[in-house]
């Protein structure tokens, strides 16, 4: 194994990890923010009204996405096994 295997491996890795996670997370910001300003208007300090509201919009996002995410990880662990007879 290379040195330029490693770093391709990681690289896809990092890749992965962020095509997957980041409509989530994405999301989850958002709404946080919304929820945030919504605050600060009126002048709620209720620490706990923004879980809940993530919480279901991650939920419902992730079962919109979840093929996608599925598909995006099948890809990478494929073309990890495939990879797996040409390691030394």
């Amino acid at each position: 194994m290379t040195d330029q295997m490693v770093i391709q491996i990681a690289r896809d890795a990092f890749y992965y990890v962020i095509i997957v996670s980041g409509p989530l997370l994405l999301v989850s910001l958002i709404i946080g923010l919304l929820i945030s300003i919504f605050q600060a208007a009126t002048s709620i300090s209720e620490q706990t009204l923004t879980f809940v509201p993530k919480i279901i919009a991650v939920f419902v996002l992730t079962v919109i996405v979840l093929p996608f995410m599925i598909t995006n990880l099948k890809t990478y662990m494929i073309s990890m096994f495939e990879m797996i007879p040409t390691l030394k």
